[in-house]
């Protein structure tokens, strides 16, 4: 049993712990003046590759694929030394969380934040990988939104109290190792009568899933997260998984260079 007793008013802790514990505040802003390089090409993107930085890149590789004028530089923000506290990066995402791109291919820069914001909008400028028709577009946005909503749970949730925690609590662990499943076994079972997500057209709803739960799904998330979590016994899962992994531009998207932003 813990010997924590709850205070009256929460206080930060001098150390959190863990391995982002260094660098959690309780405020938001700028930390240090920074300069951020910008490259030549319409879209300037700023992150790195974690399931929600991989979200970018495969969908602008998604779009090159198709002959569309989505040229992007990518530069690596090392979340963990604090990059993403720098003046130019909050200047552009106020949340200082990756990814962040600004769109240069207009008369004004565009500054889009949150994985989910930057496929809608590149999927809206483009008009592809998301339907015309409303009804159709309804249920991408629900997925969409969904994948939103869920992944706190599988990341801040589950990936932070299985991996990332200093040490293991039975509770937590079991707590959201519990709502990984059920949201793995919703995957499965929607997955049962669908090629993908929403029907049978590929759509930045299953870019958005992919990139965490078909992840997830290769064990290339957590180390030994998939095991733990017996992801094998998806098969319509895996199946999606493997579908989407095959893609050229999903390939190429998980390979994306990154430039430093030191450099």
């Amino acid at each position: 049993m813990s010997d924590y007793i709850l205070p009256e008013v929460w206080e930060a802790p001098q150390q959190m712990g863990g391995a982002w514990g260094g660098l959690n505040q309780p405020t938001a802003g700028a930390r240090f003046e920074q300069t951020l390089p910008k490259g030549d090409k319409p879209f300037q993107v700023y992150s790195l590759g974690t399931p929600n930085g991989i979200k970018v890149t495969i969908m602008l590789e998604e779009l090159k694929e198709l002959g569309l004028a989505a040229d992007y530089d990518l530069f690596r923000i090392k979340i963990g030394d604090g990059d993403q506290f720098g003046s130019d990066f909050v200047s552009i995402n106020p949340n200082s969380k990756i990814p962040a791109m600004l769109d240069l291919s207009g008369d004004e820069p565009v500054r889009v934040f949150e994985s989910p914001s930057i496929l809608l909008y590149l999927a809206d400028k483009f008009e592809h990988f998301i339907p015309k028709d409303f009804t159709k577009r309804t249920e991408v946005m629900n997925w969409l939104f969904w994948q939103t909503g869920a992944a706190p749970f599988l990341g801040g949730g589950f990936g932070h109290f299985f991996h990332y925690a200093p040490e293991k609590i039975e509770y937590a662990i079991n707590r959201f190792a519990m709502e990984a499943k059920r949201q793995l076994d919703l995957l499965d079972k929607e997955l049962a009568t669908k090629t993908y997500i929403t029907g049978e057209e590929y759509t930045i709803a299953d870019i958005a899933i992919w990139s965490w739960y078909g992840r997830l799904a290769q064990d290339k998330v957590w180390d030994r997260a998939g095991i733990f979590l017996n992801v094998k016994e998806y098969k319509n899962l895996q199946r999606w998984t493997d579908l989407i992994a095959n893609r050229p531009a999903v390939k190429r998207g998980l390979e994306a260079t990154y430039q430093e932003i030191d450099a």
